[in-house]
Parts: structure tokens; sequence; C-alpha cells
């Protein structure tokens, strides 16, 4: 499998040259700003999801907002999760916005904008579950979707090679079997699983915090190494922050006000 994605790799950075080659600069030929082509997972509501065929959240409104604010338009595509890292690895897209938290791993391929958004880890369960902090987690089954900082957190608790963790291609397939009995818990963003337990009551699921194991959390844009568009995009991140536009978006999406001084602290 590592070298299936090498070569896919390989195909997708020679593709991307290729591109380059034929006119793909900040500006088309007529001195306007080319298109951002925009990648993103489309199972992941309230962020991005799927509504009669259009992709929306709260993640598409702001990088639109982002955008529009740097110059640029923008055509967003649903790809799923892991060719969001591909397409941004081999240069094909030149934004991923899909609830991406910045973590120093994917720092050392990627490149981030300023944080845009502060999350963390809860638990989701049936009510009346034993389950009431993450040290309640060792021995239970636990879906989380793969490749994500829920699935990094369990590991971290109790192991990569723990036979208990179920990984998913999103978290809507791993609430799925948490409604079927398959497992006992879901590790994912909070944001989620809160607005899964407000827009579903019938499911009779509760939400778990656990503050003191699980860390704050900031998404930021996910951009290709070395990306030219990092200095406007956080610029305008920035200016959208100032303005009031965030608060607008994320009281639209959240019906809450946001923190935007943690936001700033953390540039």
């Amino acid at each position: 499998m590592k070298k299936l994605k090498m070569v896919t790799t390989v195909l997708l950075v020679s593709l991307a040259l290729i591109l380059s080659a034929c006119g793909t600069s900040k500006t088309s030929g007529d001195g306007e700003k080319k298109t951002l082509r925009v990648v993103t997972d489309a199972a992941y509501a309230p962020f991005e999801y799927q509504d009669k065929g259009e992709v929306v959240g709260f993640d598409i409104d702001f990088v639109k907002a982002v955008a529009k604010e740097a110059g640029y338009p923008v055509k967003v595509e649903n790809v799923g999760w892991d060719p969001v890292f591909i397409e941004i690895e081999g240069n094909t897209a030149d934004i991923a916005i899909s609830a991406i938290t910045i973590t120093p791993k994917r720092q050392q391929t990627y490149d981030f904008t300023v944080p845009y958004f502060l999350s963390k880890n809860e638990i989701l369960v049936p009510k009346g579950s034993s389950i009431k902090s993450a040290k309640d987690l060792e021995g239970k089954k636990i879906a989380v979707q793969n490749g994500t900082t829920g699935q990094e957190a369990v590991e971290k608790l109790f192991g990569e090679n723990n036979d208990k963790l179920k990984k998913f291609e999103n978290n809507n397939l791993a609430i799925l079997e948490l409604k079927k009995g398959g497992v006992d818990a879901v590790v994912a963003d909070n944001t989620v699983v809160e607005t899964y337990v407000k827009n579903n009551p019938k499911d009779d699921f509760v939400v778990i915090e656990d503050d003191g194991t699980f860390e704050k959390e900031f998404y930021g844009l996910l951009l290709p190494k070395g990306s030219k568009l990092k200095a406007d995009l956080d610029k305008a991140v920035n200016k959208l922050l100032d303005n009031g536009t965030y608060e607008k978006l994320y009281e639209k999406w959240f019906k809450i006000k946001p923190d935007i001084k943690i936001l700033k602290e953390q540039q």
C-alpha cells in the first residue's frame, strides 16, 4: 500500500508540473486572479456536507469569504478525506478545508494558514452508558474517523495496536456503527458530535467532555508546502476575524459567539 501511495503521489506531482507549465499562475492571461480549486470531504456536518447536491457548511462559507477578501474566485469540490491530503501534497488543488487540525506532523508536509477554529475531541455514547470520561473507554469498542486527531487521541491513550479501535472513512459511518451497537463510543470533534445529538434526539445519545484528557485543537486552511497563497490568505483570515464577518458566520452555523481572542493568541 505504501508503494501504491508513492506512485499515486508521483503521478499527481507530475500532473501538477504539467498544469503549472500551462499557466496556473496567480493571475490569468487577462490579469485577473485565477480561480482557486478548493477540496473538501463533505461528510462532516456542520462544517461541510451535501445538501441537494451542493456542498455547504461553515467551512464552505468561510473559505469563500476568505477567498473573496483575498480577491480570488473559488471552485469547491468534494473529494473525500484521504484524497484531500493527496491533492494538496501533489499540488493539484490550491486549498483544502475540512475541519483539518494543525499538527506538527502535518506541518512537515503541508503549510497551514493562521488558525480559524478552536476545537477539541469529545465522546459520544448512548444515554445510560457507564462511560463518563476518557479513562472509562479502556477495554471498550471505540469508533473514530481514520486519519483524524480523534484516532490519534485514542491511540495515545490505549496504543496504536488497540484491537478495540474501529476506524471508519468518515464520522457518519462511525456514528452509524454506534447506532447499530457495534461500538460503545465514538470519539470525534466536539462540534460534530454536539450537532448530531442536537439534530437527532431520538437516538438518545449524549456527549461526554474530558478537558483534562483531550487538548484544544485549532483548524487551518491546508496548503501545499511553500504555497505563495499563504500570505494573502493569512491576511484575509485576520481581516474576517477583525471586521465581524467571521463572527456572523460562526453564529449562523453554531448559534453562539466564537472566541476570537484565543484564535489570535495562536498566531
